[in-house]
């Protein structure tokens, strides 16, 4: 799959889009040999919206997906739009509410990358912050990953992560890092409302300069005899105990 095209694939990443931003689509191209009710499905909703639908043949949809899965349906959008960080910074002035922004320190696999957002997607996260420079960029493949999950998230691009950081910090966030190497763990620490949440790329983790941005940095306890999680299970792992978290603050301030 050429990193330039603009393409989406998959039955949940199509329909998301169909959903999401419908006029961001140009095309979409089913294969002709396609049958089932999610193709139908994606069809129907495609000529409710005006848009065109090309049967083609599945050699065809196998070239555009780079040989990955694609379900007999691709379509051809507009470059994914990265949300300007300044408008993220003008965004989280609005208001005060609980609010948890993730922050990937140079993720380089789509597989991970797509994983988390579909994590942060589900976990209540809107805001997502990634690196220009050598870290995964928002591609097919990444949406795919993410089951769609991308198109419902503003996910910023910044050429410094360490000055972003920063950036959030001075609008009343707290940074916290995932390092296996902490000996503050996870579920021993009550987070703040408004939360950075920072995480390394596979293998090194953290790099020194973002962990030097870091207020506190906790660990996730490793009970067995494997030393560490995959990035996209680790990432996932710390959104869902910041969910369980804030459902008990919410249930004593309820019955408060």
């Amino acid at each position: 799959m050429a990193r330039g095209e603009n393409i989406i694939f998959g039955v949940n990443p199509v329909l998301e889009k169909l959903s999401a931003a419908p006029d961001e689509i140009e095309e979409i191209l089913v294969a002709e040999s396609g049958a089932g009710a999610a193709l139908r499905k994606i069809a129907e909703l495609a000529r409710e919206r005006r848009l065109r639908v090309v049967p083609i043949q599945s050699k065809v949809l196998d070239r555009l997906a780079g040989g990955y899965r694609h379900q007999g349906v691709v379509a051809r959008v507009k470059a994914f739009r990265y949300q300007p960080f300044d408008e993220l910074l003008r965004q989280v002035t609005k208001d005060s509410a609980p609010r948890s922004i993730l922050v990937l320190d140079g993720l380089t696999d789509p597989r991970n990358l797509g994983a988390l957002l579909r994590s942060a997607e589900a976990a209540g996260v809107c805001h997502v912050v990634i690196p220009k420079d050598r870290a995964a960029q928002v591609t097919a493949l990444v949406v795919k990953a993410s089951a769609g999950a991308a198109e419902h998230l503003q996910i910023s691009q910044v050429t410094n992560l360490r000055r972003a950081i920063g950036a959030l910090k001075e609008h009343g966030f707290w940074a916290v890092g995932l390092d296996g190497q902490s000996k503050d763990c996870l579920y021993d620490r009550d987070f703040p409302n408004r939360l950075a949440i920072i995480l390394g790329g596979e293998g090194k983790g953290l790099r020194p300069v973002t962990l030097s941005e870091c207020d506190f940095v906790v660990s996730i306890p490793m009970l067995g005899k494997v030393a560490s999680l995959n990035v996209a299970v680790a990432g996932a792992v710390f959104l869902y105990d910041l969910v369980r978290q804030r459902r008990v603050i919410d249930k004593r301030e309820t019955k408060g």
